[in-house]
């Protein structure tokens, strides 16, 4: 299903950007995995599928470590296995090149407070430095059967720069988009990094801090890289309407996010995203919410806590997007662009082919 609006500019949102993946269903060959990166906020015990993930991968297992997961109790879970484990705490700092992105939403109404993006780009950072050619990010909750689909996956990075594996489990979207797909609207789900290989070379894109980080990290300046589709993973579920909390904090980059990724839909350039084309898109996400809002009170079937829960969270998302103003949009954009630059730079100047012990010495870990 795809929903649309051309009152100023076009401004169009779709709830599925599906034909811009290429799914592949019998890759040519197969090829190793040379390296998990997992960001963890869960105990060791949930790091479990991971661990046999790398155990049936023969390859290391980096965990970048923050809240409940905690160092000394992984290395306990891995002990009685035949894998390389590496816990490293989240620093107080990012170790990696400062971005102008981040700085500019501190202390604002679009701060996030998640490590996420920190932690994937130490990840692209240390598997730079490690020489990796083929990486696997994986997220903490998210469990794979198929680890012979994995190696297939991993043939295709000589055809694509980043494979993503399809979700068969709790379909994961924004706070917004779980309240659409719940009160009946068609709502699909895209590749991430919960469950994505990427080519070694791709750790010269970068991930933002911002919600949808990952699809950021997807964007060649003005368009998509080519994204191949092949595998299944299942992420275990969780109540996304628990803290409204949750819906504020996404509304700014799910905005962004799927806006840009409705002009790849439609074939244009990301450079067609100018203050016209936010001031459109921002009205028609206010419509998307209200929408979504309106087909609750007619939503039944849903208990009345889980409606009220959706309301809530409804309601933080709206008063989220009445802070964004299509020249922030612009403005962060550019700043975007400036980073891709400063972080492409960056990563190139770091030495290549050093073991893991050493690019974790080398990034102050």
């Amino acid at each position: 299903m795809t929903a649309a609006v051309g009152r100023k500019g076009g401004a169009r949102l779709h709830t599925t950007h599906r034909k811009l993946l290429e799914p592949v269903i019998r890759p040519r060959q197969t090829a190793d995995v040379d390296g998990i990166l997992v960001p963890a906020v869960r105990s060791a015990a949930g790091l479990r599928p991971a661990m046999r993930i790398a155990e049936e991968l023969e390859c290391p297992l980096i965990i970048l470590c923050s809240q409940h997961a905690e160092p000394a109790a992984i290395r306990f879970e891995a002990a009685a296995r035949t894998i390389e484990v590496y816990p490293v705490p989240s620093p107080e700092v990012d170790r990696t090149q400062k971005l102008e992105t981040r700085s500019m939403l501190e202390g604002g109404p679009f701060e996030r407070t998640e490590d996420t993006s920190g932690k994937r780009n130490f990840g692209l950072a240390l598997a730079w430095l490690a020489g990796w050619e083929r990486v696997l990010f994986l997220d903490d909750d998210i469990d794979i059967a198929d680890t012979a689909g994995l190696r297939g996956a991993a043939g295709l990075l000589g055809d694509f720069p980043v494979v993503g594996l399809d979700n068969a489990g709790f379909f994961d979207n924004s706070v917004v988009c779980h309240a659409n797909r719940d009160t009946g609207g068609g709502q699909e789900t895209f590749i991430g990094a919960g469950a994505m290989l990427i080519r070694g070379e791709r750790a010269r894109s970068f991930f933002p801090h911002i919600y949808n980080e990952d699809w950021f990290f997807l964007l060649d300046d003005d368009r998509l890289t080519r994204c191949a589709v092949h595998g299944e993973f299942k992420q275990a579920g969780f109540n996304p309407y628990a803290d409204p909390v949750r819906a504020a904090s996404q509304e700014f980059g799910d905005c962004l996010a799927e806006g840009l990724f409705a002009l790849l839909d439609d074939g244009k350039s990301l450079a067609h995203a100018d203050t016209e084309f936010w001031a459109a898109f921002l009205e028609y996400r206010d419509a998307f919410i209200g929408k979504a809002r309106w087909r609750l009170d007619q939503a039944t079937w849903l208990h009345p806590m889980r409606r009220m829960q959706i309301a809530r969270s409804l309601e933080a998302a709206r008063a989220s997007l009445e802070q964004i103003t299509p020249e922030f949009c612009v403005t962060y954009l550019d700043a975007w662009r400036r980073d891709s630059r400063q972080w492409r730079g960056w990563i190139e100047g770091l030495p290549r082919g050093l073991s893991v012990e050493k690019a974790l010495e080398h990034l102050g870990a």
